[in-house]
């Protein structure tokens, strides 16, 4: 018996691979290590990423108008299937060598280990960083139209981006709110052109172009916003009662640089054409992959690409790994 089995045998907190993050390249990562057979293990701090909470998926194949949320669901389950175990709620806080395993430490104080790892934790959304961002969040601030929209049914908001995140979410919150400001600090959009006309179309909508928030103002909660056009620099007050930032998202530097991983002149993990890294046994997929192999196309349909990429990379080098303890 090879001394790689073997050690499985002996704890049953050795596995052959753990996914860190359970968005659309995690889950299909996860599904496709089952499917060659693979003993894995998801850790992640909540389950669909992103994916779960957009408003609208219009461009996964089969699936028109599908929710993020039930979206999710159909991965998740799809996973489940093959009885994997998913650790939702919990964040890795460190991953390190030990001898021939990785090990990861979480939040809630577990440790877990294995042969090889596949990241694909996404990347954090960004801030505007301006006067009462941080003061408000939780009263007026979000970054997630879906988890906190319905709070403001009849109400007047304002989205701040010009990517498809932000688009989806004017849309969405039309249906809620009164009112939505869709502020933009550039001309033209970066969103597809099917989300820009609906919004144009939107009569709910009233769009601001070449134009940036400077300040979020209130008393308990959001009740104003300090806005300026970037090309005259007049400024001027819009009243709102909450904010929406959708202004797009950067990967976990410091988190990534801890584990030694090489990383891109933007803060991504460097990836091999694999998804591997220059850490033997360690692999990447999804948001958090970059390096001049990786076309950025950052879509469900191309995380979920890399993500049985990974896992048949994962498979290979596992049976290099049973072939050379044998």
């Amino acid at each position: 018996m090879s001394k790689f089995r073997l050690a499985l045998q002996k704890s049953k907190k050795i596995h052959d691979c753990i996914v860190v993050g359970a968005g659309p390249a995690g889950l299909t990562a996860a599904l496709y290590l089952a499917r060659f057979n693979v003993d894995v293990v998801v850790v992640s701090r909540d389950i669909g990423g992103q994916m779960a909470i957009a408003p609208i998926v219009d461009d996964y194949p089969g699936l028109p108008e599908v929710s993020g949320a039930k979206l999710t669901e159909m991965f998740e389950n799809h996973v489940r299937k093959y009885n994997v175990s998913i650790i939702a709620g919990d964040y890795v806080k460190s991953i390190n060598r030990d001898g021939e395993l990785w090990c990861i430490e979480t939040e809630n104080g577990r440790r877990l280990c294995s042969y090889a790892v596949i990241l694909a934790i996404g990347s954090v959304k960004r801030r505007l960083n301006v006067p009462g961002e941080d003061r408000f969040i939780g009263r007026g601030v979000s970054y997630c139209a879906v988890c906190d929209g319905t709070f403001f049914k009849d109400k007047v908001v304002a989205v701040v981006g010009g990517g498809d995140s932000a688009l989806s979410s004017a849309l969405y919150l039309s249906t809620i709110a009164k009112k939505v400001y869709l502020i933009h600090r550039r001309e033209s959009f970066k969103a597809f052109p099917y989300y820009v006309e609906k919004a144009k179309k939107n009569p709910r909508i009233e769009i601001i172009t070449k134009t940036i928030v400077t300040e979020i103002i209130g008393d308990k909660k959001v009740s104003k916003i300090k806005v300026k056009n970037i090309e005259t620099n007049e400024e001027r007050t819009l009243d709102v009662d909450g904010i929406f930032i959708e202004i797009g998202s950067e990967p976990p530097k410091e988190f990534l640089k801890s584990i030694g991983l090489e990383l891109d002149e933007k803060g991504y993990i460097a990836v091999n054409p694999d998804m591997s890294t220059n850490l033997p046994g360690i692999y990447a997929c999804g948001d958090v992959a970059g390096g001049k192999h990786k076309y950025r196309f950052e879509q469900i349909v191309t995380a979920a690409a890399e993500g049985a990429i990974a896992a048949e990379s994962v498979y290979k080098y596992l049976l290099k790994i049973k072939k050379t303890s044998s």
